[in-house]
């Protein structure tokens, strides 16, 4: 019994051996970047790498290029890179996807202009949980789960030896459920945000001196501030809520935009990725019209439930006014009260009478005193990009099917 039993497991030892060797050995590095190619493709980047090579489960790749391409026929000049890329901790699933712990890439610090000189100069690149999903073509539910986190350093851009533009750093964390990496993904998180963003915009007037004379005159020499976003979206009913995307720089202003869809669906995603893959090139009128019908159902299925987008000053609205009103050889009050008695006739031109009353009071209340000001959308029910479309022929109808309202130095939520 006792030797039947140890025969067993050294066989069961020698089947997984055997099993992790040819899981070793299945692992390429140059299948890994080809794969690489195909998932980046239908998001609009065009890899083509340098030699790869293969130590244990770690992937070196030598540099290669990337071309952005908006569209078959509209790809921008190939920017190469030279700097080796390693992926630690490569594993090739079953299904033919592949994960890696780990992407990591050395600060970089290039020259990538000569007249004038441009330098660039970026450190501490990594991204945890990188990964790439089987199919072709590859499923939106796999493209939207990439890589969990993807964080920089400092990054500096100098032009003849002046920095122009920085920022602090670079980072972007999703938490995906039930697991990363998942076909079963039924909902995930997101927060991206870039820290310490700081313009110089002197060197404008050597290109434009109107426009380096009126940045001067705001004040704008000069910007810094930070991106933020966060965002909730669940798969099965493809309810998205971007919580937050703000623009915030000192001295100047907050750009706030709220959205909350429904219908937004990694099947949705798949037939967008469809029809960016078939656009280009010569069509006949049947495939444009074909087209066309598949764009209205798309539309059909998404919902908006409510939007905004809000603006707080931090000065720039009082120095644009002020900006014009010197121009127009007026104080600002009376060129304030110009503006605001020219804001009805502007709007009659719409043919929407219903506009007046909506824009006119909130709009006049923050040229007075420029706080803040807020578009709002929150349609009765929510209620299909296709039926906002239609309704609007009947503008006016368009501003209830909307719920459209604007308000002006109000408190932020």
């Amino acid at each position: 019994m006792r030797t039947t039993k140890t025969a067993r497991l050294l066989l069961l030892s020698g089947v997984a051996t055997a099993a992790l060797m040819g899981q070793a050995m299945a692992l390429d590095a140059q299948a890994f970047v080809d794969r690489i190619a195909e998932v980046y493709k239908p998001l609009g980047y065009d890899f083509a790498f340098g030699a790869a090579t293969l130590d244990g489960d770690t992937i070196t790749v030598d540099g290669g290029t990337v071309t952005i391409v908006s569209s078959p026929d509209a790809k921008l000049e190939p920017m190469v890179f030279d700097t080796e890329v390693t992926f630690s901790g490569v594993v090739e699933n079953a299904d033919g996807s592949y994960t890696a712990d780990s992407v990591s890439i050395p600060d970089i610090d290039t020259d990538f202009a000569t007249d004038p000189v441009g330098h660039l100069n970026l450190s501490d690149i990594l991204v945890e949980g990188f990964y790439l999903p089987a199919g072709n073509p590859v499923p939106a539910i796999g493209l939207i789960q990439l890589f969990e986190s993807f964080s920089t350093g400092p990054l500096s851009i100098t032009r003849d030896g002046e920095e122009v533009v920085s920022f602090d750093s670079i980072t972007s964390e999703s938490t995906f459920n039930p697991a990363f990496a998942s076909i079963e993904l039924t909902d995930l998180t997101s927060t991206f945000s870039i820290n310490g963003i700081s313009a110089d915009l002197t060197s404008v007037a050597e290109e434009d001196p109107a426009a380096g004379a009126t940045i001067e005159a705001l004040g704008l020499n000069t910007i810094s501030g930070d991106v933020y976003l966060d965002m909730d979206w669940s798969m099965a009913d493809g309810h998205v809520v971007v919580n937050e995307f703000s623009f915030d720089f000192a001295d100047v202003g907050a750009l706030d935009i709220n959205l909350d869809l429904t219908g937004f669906t990694p099947t949705v995603l798949d037939q967008i990725y469809a029809m960016q893959a078939s656009m280009g090139g010569e069509q006949t009128e049947e495939q444009a019209q074909a087209q066309m019908m598949q764009g209205m159902a798309l539309m059909q299925g998404v919902n908006i439930v409510s939007a905004s987008v809000r603006y707080d000053d931090a000065s720039l609205a009082g120095k644009l006014l002020d900006f014009f009103a010197a121009q127009s050889g007026a104080d600002r009050a009376s060129f304030v009260e110009g503006l605001k008695s020219m804001l009805p006739a502007m709007l009659a031109e719409s043919g929407i009478p219903a506009l007046n009353d909506l824009v006119v009071p909130p709009v006049s209340d923050f040229l007075d005193d420029p706080q803040s000001l807020e578009v709002k959308v929150a349609p009765p029910s929510p209620t299909s990009l296709l039926v906002l479309m239609a309704a609007a022929a009947n503008p006016a109808g368009l501003i209830t099917a909307l719920g459209l309202a604007v308000e002006a130095n109000t408190p932020a939520e």
